[in-house]
């Protein structure tokens, strides 16, 4: 009887500890699979604002509040854009003081609990840019999407798609740069974000269903004009314009393909996320059969095009799906060792499949998806560079 019992006893805790791993595995995919648009990625910290002076912002020390470059400053009911860290400003040792270019929305108090972010303008091309463009409705796959259409007289047009934790106010970076070359721009939104469809199961996929409202936009840029497409991805925008390029119908209209901070493999991002979100490693691998369980999301394989050493958007891209030939259109790659989000070496890795087709454009102390906001006019000017033949 006790043999019995002392079984039993045994049995039921194994079960409890495989619901508890379970329900921890669950909790721990949330990081990925409900990251909001708009909302700091898990490991971004909160920092507390200090004073606020002419042109001036002083904040907690970190090694968030040093990165070099232009960021959004977003809190919970305001947004400014910061420069660059002033050294030579006064500053106790626990805080930094930064230059404040803008307040953009709602105002800055000390004690507010702020973060930095990718995006340096709220509201729309023509409010904050002085852009003339046309609110459009591109119809998609679960229903309407809204996008900014900012006109130009280029018949290759540019498709800038956000990724985790922005939205497609983070286009705005760029539009005005791309307005000067003349460049026709589409900033859709896609399933998941304000004012777009929700997904049927409410999760972000990564980019493996999401693409599908990018070739919604690639067919709706097309029937009003486009000749060719110029694909700027962020983050897990960068995954779906991959397996847009590899696999919509529409894919020998795509000149060009800009990958910023590319999703590559969507464990090790779901991974990060879970682990900057405090999650014990032993929980970890569970968090992504959890993933799977919830998406179907297929365990990461290897290949783009015809190679096989670089994990591919969360599928195998085979040689035929881009043609037995058909090699990748010129592409190029911003990211940098910093980004903690999506694996640098798998970038790197990517580049050095079709080195002829590829380039790598390396930005150092940028985090995930802020490689423009770390070196503004050296991003622009490889992208010149970039775009220039494909005009």
């Amino acid at each position: 009887m006790r043999t019995v019992k002392a079984t039993a006893a045994a049995v039921t805790a194994a079960l409890a500890a495989g619901t508890a791993g379970i329900v921890a595995g669950r909790i721990a995919s949330d990081a990925g699979l409900k990251a909001s648009p708009g909302r700091p990625l898990p490991g971004e910290p909160r920092l507390t604002v200090h004073s606020v002076a002419a042109g001036r912002i002083t904040l907690t020390r970190d090694l968030a509040a040093l990165r070099p470059g232009t960021y959004g400053l977003a809190g919970d009911a305001s947004h400014a854009v910061v420069g660059p860290v002033l050294t030579a400003e006064p500053h106790s040792a626990d805080t930094v003081v930064r230059r404040l270019e803008r307040v953009t929305h709602g105002t800055l108090e000390p004690g507010d609990k702020v973060w930095l972010t990718p995006n340096t303008y709220v509201g729309n091309p023509k409010s904050v840019l002085g852009l003339d463009h046309t609110d459009v409705e591109i119809p998609g796959e679960l229903g309407t999407l809204p996008a900014w259409f900012v006109p130009g007289v280029r018949d290759t047009w540019v498709i800038a798609v956000h990724g985790l934790g922005t939205t497609r106010e983070h286009a705005m970076n760029l539009m005005e740069f791309l307005h000067g070359l003349r460049f026709p721009v589409l900033a859709p939104a896609y399933r998941g974000d304000a004012g777009a469809p929700r997904p049927p199961d409410g999760l972000n996929h990564f980019g493996d269903t999401e693409w599908r409202d990018l070739h919604a936009a690639m067919d709706y840029a097309v029937s009003q004009g486009a000749r060719q497409l110029v694909l700027h991805g962020w983050s897990t925008g960068a995954t779906m314009a991959l397996r847009a390029a590899a696999h919509s119908d529409l894919r020998d209209r795509v000149r060009g393909l800009v990958l910023d901070s590319p999703v590559l493999s969507w464990e090790r991002t779901l991974r990060a996320l879970a682990a900057a979100r405090h999650t014990p490693g032993v929980l970890l691998p569970l968090a992504v059969r959890a993933a799977q369980g919830r998406t179907g999301l297929p365990s990461d394989h290897f290949g783009l095009y015809a190679d096989r050493t670089v994990p591919y958007a969360g599928h195998e891209a085979r040689a035929d799906a881009m043609g037995p030939d058909r090699p990748p259109p010129p592409t190029l790659i911003f990211h940098g060792p910093d980004d903690t989000i999506a694996p640098w070496d798998l970038s790197r890795r990517l580049a050095g499949t079709h080195p002829d087709r590829i380039a790598l454009h390396t930005v150092h102390q940028a985090p995930h998806a802020a490689m423009w906001n770390a070196d503004p006019s050296g991003y622009e000017e490889a992208l010149r560079r970039f775009l220039t033949p494909l005009m």
